[in-house]
């Protein structure tokens, strides 16, 4: 019995390096010398056109705009208070600024 399992092993082993070195034979290096010819390449000629015609616009107007700012106005150049705005634009359109229509509730500074 020990005859035929150390036989068994053995050609276990013989078999395991038959295998091993078979796959070492196969290991090579190759050297190649290649004459490379191009490919057939299509590709139409280019196709050069004017550039497109530049367009000038006018330079936009200035526009400045006055609003009120929290409790003030502003016209471009200073701002104004709400009753010294109005007392110097008013022109005689709305009878001065205490017929405002309820506009100030009553916070009139007087």
């Amino acid at each position: 019995m020990v005859t035929t399992r150390s036989r068994w092993i053995a050609i276990a082993l013989i078999a395991g390096a038959g295998i091993g070195t078979s796959s070492v034979a196969l290991a090579h290096v190759d050297i190649g010398v290649d004459i490379g010819v191009p490919g057939v390449v299509y590709a139409p000629a280019p196709v050069y056109e004017a550039p497109p015609p530049v367009i000038y616009a006018p330079q936009p107007a200035v526009v400045v705009a006055p609003g009120w700012y929290d409790d003030r106005y502003y016209d471009g150049h200073r701002y104004w208070e709400r009753r010294e705005w109005e007392e110097h634009h008013d022109h005689g359109w709305h009878h001065g600024w205490r017929h405002d229509h309820g506009w100030h509730h009553g916070d009139d500074d007087d």
